[in-house]
């Protein structure tokens, strides 16, 4: 092991190299985190250069609606986290992170927009942007290394998907692309011809030296949100789509012979996002999917929801129908999984768009964010300016992976989110959040309750096909238990994951060890560890 040191945006750096194996050496640099100087106690809102607008102008119309995605990472390889904001009928926004929440503004010369992933496509060491659009084949635009991007095309994509995920799916080391589209939409833009011709539905795009022509599923889809996730625990990614308009979400289980179907017994009725993660510390992830159900039953709340509530309750179901209106968290028992949304208290946060976990008063439980509200003409003819107004909800574990309101975190904005990620943009340690508003300008609520200490993880494999380690598996050990995480590409509703992993935990916590269980399945071990920094992690060949 050699010690060395280098400079590092005004910080000091530490450089540990380790040989792993003959063929492999793992570098651990160490990068000081800031220490936090504003405590509030609360969350501080700051404004963002981004209006998601829409074709029609003020009036929401039909799926205008369902406003736009946004995703996190480091685009200009400074170590500081950046923004792209999807819009309608704007531009895209890449906020570029200059520090101290200081954003410079770029458009991508594009809008059209729904969701918004961040990855390095062509693996050259540079995050690209892969964006889905309302109405047409998904985009991807080339990092070019200089702030500029370039649009490239890939001719195995030809379907006008909306929810994306990526992940090795085929354990073949590269990352593969999992896309649905949102048929209702696609009805309204194109008519019955496109549907008739059996174009919708869920599609596998393997990498093979490039994506490769799509594998359908299924020919029909309603969704809104896409996750992969090990349903039967047996360590390869299943798929879970959620769909809208009452129709059952899709499961399918990633079996050596091929896809299989899969079930759950209890799922949301219109499915808007999906997020995993280990809510109480045991080492199993739960599956948390949001829906539409009000969070308050004050008569001003059920006059504004009356029309919704009316006409879900006119709908046929069956007897054995799956589905109910309100949030789902799956949770795995001996034989599968059931719901406990309504006994862990987060059933119920509005009509909600993304929701997502995360130790926002790094206790070491994650807590969880929603982003709420609705407009448009024809549903909420009877509200002003067509808007259900709702607040969003942030709710924190309470240890025993149960949820409490905290509305003195002052995370309560009205401004109707859609996308939505969670990062620590000012390089304190803990964690902001960035919302795409539909028809307001986007936000970026800053954390100032200077809780507890953090650790972050940035795992990077220059040599390989998967440079950011998407689908790796990390478990801290600690004197208050094992933390776990996991590297994603997307959660929530539309939006992309920053790869770099925050843990959080109090003050006085003891960290033991980081385990990295790489996507490939090897396993790596980091000692020595000290709070409050970020752990760039390198794997070489």
């Amino acid at each position: 092991m050699s010690l060395l040191k280098t400079g590092f945006v005004g910080f000091l750096t530490l450089l540990l190299t380790v040989i792993v194996s003959a063929q492999e050496t793992m570098t651990v640099e160490i990068i000081p985190l800031a220490e936090s100087e504003a405590c509030s106690g609360s969350f501080v809102t700051h404004e963002l250069d981004h209006i998601t607008t829409i074709p029609s102008g003020d009036t929401v119309q039909m799926f205008e609606a369902n406003g736009s995605g946004v995703a996190v990472n480091d685009l200009n390889n400074d170590g500081l986290l950046d923004i792209v904001l999807g819009n309608h009928a704007g531009q895209n926004t890449i906020l570029w992170n200059e520090g101290n929440l200081n954003f410079r503004t770029s458009q991508l010369p594009i809008g059209d927009t729904r969701a918004v992933t961040l990855i390095d496509y062509n693996l050259d060491g540079w995050i690209d942007i892969f964006i889905t659009r309302t109405a047409s084949a998904p985009n991807l635009w080339l990092n070019q290394g200089d702030e500029t991007f370039q649009q490239a095309i890939i001719n195995s994509l030809s379907e006008p998907l909306y929810a994306i995920t990526w992940g090795d799916i085929d354990a073949d080391g590269d990352l593969d692309l999992v896309g649905a589209t949102y048929d209702a939409a696609l009805l309204n833009d194109f008519g019955q011809e496109f549907l008739l011709d059996g174009r919708g539905g869920v599609y596998v795009y393997e990498n093979d030296n490039g994506l490769q022509t799509g594998q359908q599923l299924i020919n029909e889809a309603q969704a809104l949100a896409l996750v992969l996730v090990d349903i039967n625990r047996d360590g390869r990614l299943d798929i879970l789509v959620g769909n809208d308009f009452a129709v059952p979400d899709y499961a399918w289980y990633n079996l050596p012979t091929g896809w299989q179907p899969a079930a759950f017994k209890t799922t949301t009725h219109s499915t808007m996002s999906f997020d995993f993660a280990d809510v109480n510390n045991d080492g199993s992830r739960e599956i948390f999917a949001t829906d539409m159900m009000p969070y308050s039953d004050d008569p001003q709340t059920m006059f504004a929801w009356q029309p919704i509530m009316e006409s879900m309750m006119d709908e046929d179901h069956a007897a054995d129908d799956p589905q109910i209106m309100e949030n789902v968290l799956q949770i795995a028992d001996s034989v599968g999984y059931y719901n406990d949304a309504l006994n862990r208290g987060i059933n119920a946060t509005g009509w909600s768009w993304s929701g997502k976990f995360g130790d926002l008063n790094q206790d070491g439980f994650l807590d969880l964010y929603v982003v709420n509200g609705m407009i448009e003409r024809t549903i909420f003819a009877h509200l002003p300016n067509h808007e259900l107004v709702e607040e969003n909800q942030v709710l924190a574990n309470n240890g025993l992976g149960e949820f409490v309101a905290m509305p003195q975190w002052l995370l309560n904005s009205e401004a109707s989110g859609r996308g939505m990620a969670l990062a620590d943009f000012d390089m304190d340690g803990d964690l902001d959040i960035v919302v795409n508003n539909l028809r307001g300008a986007a936000q970026l609520f800053e954390n100032q309750l200077c809780e507890g200490r953090s650790l972050q993880v940035e795992l990077n494999k220059p040599n390989s096909n998967n440079p950011q380690a998407i689908g790796a598996t990390l478990a801290l050990e600690s004197s208050i238990g094992t933390l776990y995480r996991d590297v994603r590409s997307t959660s929530g509703y539309l939006s992309g994951d920053s790869a770099r992993v925050h843990f959080g935990f109090p003050a006085n916590t003891e960290l033991y060890s980081l385990t990295i269980t790489w996507s490939d399945g090897s396993v790596s071990t980091v000692d020595d560890l000290r709070p409050q920094n970020l752990y760039r992690i390198t794997l070489e060949n």
